[in-house]
């Protein structure tokens, strides 16, 4: 049976009414009100959207309401900042992007350790990306825009959307496994850089599948390749990066759920766990598909070893990059 929920949306804040607790959840277990998730950046975008399904799907299997409560400013590091000083006691969580564990190295301003200060609960999913070309550039397909680029490579220009994004870091990687000395260009934000590329001032724009496939798909700009190890139904045409000959380049934008760093363990436990069923949730996985997300159930565990290993790989492409953060 489907239960009803209740969606109460006012200034950016969003209340997510969960089924009644059984008697599993006694008196003082955990969790025994409602919760509050905390994205740090305005309404509307990526990872809010994300945030607000990962949370209602949550709220389902905690059995208790959460509040989805956006928090913008500085680069994303005031909401997170907010939930690094609550309470650890599992009731205010965080739901932040790749980009949130760069810390430091990307703003030099940054008051907390992203893995220190905070406690890894769950990778909730992740979003490939895909590479654009500018329709004015030479070639049908990746070999033969490549070959067009690489007997003129100063013609051409790469957008970044910010600098230590997903699509920044991999299209840093991208130019090493190629060898191609193309410049880049750095944008505050998606929305310019894609102006630019289908207005030709840039040629090349690698990010995010869930903003850049529409350009594809209604013919404004050439997909060269996608990031997934399968190609998407959403652009079913567009071959992955294996296909077209770069081997285990399948970088992506992902997104996770975080606690203050002291919170016990039971309690990371408990919505790691919860976490992992919202992964097998079939319409949590319809929901998701259809944004283009590709969902993970990574745990506290491994979610904390694989953002060791980014942070690792990711601030050595910056650094050999010479990347000055501002």
């Amino acid at each position: 049976m489907i239960r009803r929920r209740k969606l109460l949306v006012a200034a950016g804040t969003t209340v997510l009414a969960a089924p009644a607790i059984g008697p599993a959840f006694g008196q003082g277990a955990y969790p025994n009100k409602p919760l509050k998730v905390i994205v740090p950046y305005p309404p509307g975008g990526g990872t809010d959207g994300l945030g607000r399904i990962t949370s209602e799907f949550l709220s389902q299997k905690l059995g208790q309401p959460i509040v989805v409560q956006n928090i913008g400013g500085a680069s994303g590091t005031t909401g997170s900042e907010v939930v690094r000083r609550s309470d650890p006691d599992g009731y205010t969580l965080l739901f932040n992007a790749s980009l949130f564990v760069l810390g430091k190295t990307i703003l030099p301003s940054c008051p907390y350790e992203p893995q220190t200060d905070f406690r890894a609960i769950a990778q909730a999913g992740e979003a490939p990306l895909v590479l654009l070309a500018n329709l004015n550039v030479p070639g049908t397909d990746y070999a033969s825009t490549m070959d067009a680029i690489a007997k003129d490579p100063k013609k051409f220009f790469f957008a970044l959307s910010s600098g230590g994004s997903a699509g920044h870091i991999a299209t840093l990687e991208f130019l090493k496994k190629t060898k191609l000395p193309l410049d880049t260009i750095l944008y505050k934000g998606t929305a310019p850089a894609n102006a630019d590329l289908l207005s030709g001032s840039v040629q090349l724009f690698m990010d995010p599948w869930t903003a850049l496939l529409p350009l594809a798909t209604s013919g404004k700009a050439r997909g060269l390749f996608v990031t997934s190890r399968q190609r998407t139904q959403l652009a079913p045409n567009i071959p992955t990066s294996d296909e077209v000959g770069l081997k285990d380049f399948t970088p992506s934008s992902w997104y996770g759920l975080w606690a203050p760093k002291d919170t016990p363990d039971p309690v990371v436990d408990r919505v790691a766990a919860a976490m992992a069923e919202v992964s097998k949730d079939a319409t949590f996985l319809a929901r998701t598909a259809s944004l283009g997300i590709v969902p993970t159930a990574r745990g506290p565990k491994e979610f904390a070893a694989y953002i060791k290993q980014e942070v690792e790989t990711n601030t050595a492409l910056l650094k050999e990059a010479n990347y000055k953060p501002e």
